[in-house]
């Protein structure tokens, strides 16, 4: 913590892999949340680093490129555009979207994979792999499908089962074949390879994560199950042109290693490393990303809080962490991991592969961002998977923003523009009805900010919306419309009230929907830096409902929030599908 109190938090979310646009269970399941965090923590006041990057090495980008008819290197960069720029327009506030291609990546992941030989855990060995005849090479694990030796389902990958969790290595698969052009005409055979010995640090792993008692269930479920299964030693390098190359010390490229590359899922997690280095330099101050990740250096007072889903848990407490702890450098560790179930898509799984679903790009032709960013957080899934229905985005969008808080900002601001010249009141004293919405603010505000801080961001939407209902309801029993006919004092505490909540509601409505949150306080007149939901800021409810200086000017929004209507669900249905898988 800084002298001032503020904290130095550090926030990455899983990387996008590069081929091709994320659909919203990948939005829902890492960016959206990180990025929701990192807002509600600079609102509070303190210090916020968000860290994101494309993930763009490995099989899948080369058969994209090829596929595309492009050299690799052009197709990573011109994907890495295009899903900046979806992050962009979903209001993604990333502090540097960097590139796990990048040059810093490379010599940090050389430089670790050195420094982990140099400690006994990385060694050379001859591996058996599955080699495609008619595709005329080696197969990453997870273009080799199979049934899984586990639980027998079908459709297993040759790094995992998506059924039953399990790790699995591509030759223990039965009956197995190319997920690159299907063909079964594969062979077993030898290649040599890195294999980091993670099985050496079986107990430091333990160790550290039985001490994170802190950490979401869900990560910490997982993490367990898999040490518990015993933790095997991995390959982390791979029989391919693109991606990090394998040096010596010295720099040259190692004896056999000509035509090999470091393992993707080695190379990426370090790459928010590499990411935090890029910020640095394109920030002109090319050693201060030291100061997050060097603990030496003062990043020992850093928290870090990593995003992702349920299926990216393992790479992140164990891969990761055996690389960070078995280099026995003073790197920062992750002090806190929540993982993500599934967003559903009609009885199955978003597909970017199958392309099934909605993706980033498309919903945005279709509404705002904060319409899905709000849905998404309302219904994410955090203590199961949660399906996604147009009907419940509908009914969600519906109820929830434009009858809840659209048509409170509306009617108040509205009517004290038509019976007050647009000016906040100055006349009445607060009654019963301001002691009500007061002791209620006073339970509701500090629950939210406690979701916030247990990354309950399901809680967190459901908190904010009885609060913005609880304005409604605040509405009802003070009746400005009705006791502006006989006493225009009662009235205008009313309005006055009713104002502040709506400043109110737009504040605790920034770290959701940003964009809605700063038209409310634009049209509000709210200067940027009485915007904060700092402790100082929402600790004094009766200040929080006498903000705005009586007699200052407001102006009506714009409609904040369209409905969806029948006919746009049923358009929507026949473009993307909804039926029942």
């Amino acid at each position: 913590m800084t002298n001032n109190g503020s904290r130095r938090i550090l926030v990455t979310s899983a990387l996008p892999y590069i081929n091709g646009v994320k659909h919203l269970g990948n939005l829902a399941g890492s960016m959206l949340p990180a990025d929701i965090y990192a807002r509600f923590q600079r609102l509070r006041g303190h210090d916020v680093l968000y860290i994101c990057a494309t993930d763009e090495h490995g099989t899948p980008a080369e058969l994209a490129a090829q596929a595309a008819g492009i050299d690799v290197r052009a197709y990573c960069d011109e994907q890495h555009e295009i899903q900046k720029k979806a992050g962009d327009d979903f209001l993604l506030s990333y502090d540097h979207f960097g590139r796990s291609s990048g040059e810093e990546n490379a010599r940090l992941t050389q430089h670790f994979a050195n420094v982990l030989e140099a400690n006994d855990l990385i060694e050379e060995r001859v591996m058996e792999q599955v080699y495609s005849v008619d595709d005329g090479r080696f197969l990453p694990d997870r273009y080799v499908e199979g049934t899984c030796p586990h639980c027998a389902f079908e459709k297993a990958r040759g790094d995992q089962c998506d059924n039953c969790g399990r790790l699995l290595d591509p030759v223990d698969l039965i009956n197995p074949y190319s997920a690159v052009s299907g063909s079964k005409n594969v062979e077993i055979r030898e290649t040599r390879h890195l294999f980091l010995q993670q099985s050496k640090m079986q107990d430091t792993i333990r160790e550290w994560i039985e001490a994170a008692t802190d950490w979401p269930p869900l990560a910490r479920s997982i993490a367990l199950k898999w040490l518990d299964e015993g933790l095997r030693d991995r390959a982390i390098t791979r029989d391919l042109s693109w991606g990090v190359p394998v040096l010596n010390p010295d720099g040259s490229v190692r004896e056999g290693f000509e035509n090999k590359v470091f393992y993707v899922w080695f190379d990426a997690p370090i790459e928010y490393i590499g990411a935090t280095e890029e910020w640095a330099k394109i920030n002109g101050e090319p050693d201060a990303w030291r100061r997050w990740w060097r603990t030496d250096e003062g990043a020992d007072d850093v928290e870090y809080v990593q995003f992702m889903g349920k299926d990216n848990v393992a790479f992140h407490t164990v891969g990761f962490p055996v690389t960070i702890l078995g280099s026995k450098e003073p790197w920062k560790l992750v002090d806190s991991l929540k993982a993500f179930n599934w967003v559903t898509w009609y009885g199955g799984k978003f597909s970017t592969s199958n392309k099934r679903g909605v993706f980033m790009d498309q919903a945005l032709d279709l509404l705002p961002a904060d319409y899905w960013r709000w849905y998404l957080t309302s219904n994410a899934p955090e203590g199961s998977d949660a399906a996604f229905t147009w009907e419940g985005f509908q009914s969600a969008i519906n109820s929830d923003l434009a009858n809840v808080l659209g048509n409170f900002v509306n009617r108040i601001t509205k009517y004290c523009a038509s019976k007050f010249d647009g000016k906040v009141p100055d006349a009445g004293e607060p009654g019963d009805a301001e002691a009500w919405i007061a002791a209620e603010l006073e339970t509701r505000l500090p629950q939210l900010v406690q979701h916030y801080e247990n990354m309950e961001f399901r809680k967190a939407a459901a908190e904010t919306r009885a609060i913005w209902a609880a304005g409604n309801e605040y509405l009802t029993k003070a009746e400005p419309w009705v006791k502006y006919k006989t006493d225009v004092d009662a009235a205008a505490i009313g309005v006055r009230t009713g104002l502040n909540l709506a400043a109110l509601f737009g504040i605790i409505a920034q770290p959701i929907i940003p964009e809605a949150a700063a038209m409310i306080l634009d049209a509000l007149g709210v200067p940027n830096d009485r915007r904060t939901m700092t402790p100082e800021a929402l600790s004094d409810v009766s200040a929080l409902l006498d903000a705005l200086p009586r007699g200052h000017e407001i102006t009506p929004p714009d409609v904040l929030f369209r409905k969806i209507e029948d006919e746009q669900v049923a358009e929507w249905t026949e473009r993307f599908g909804g039926e029942p898988a």
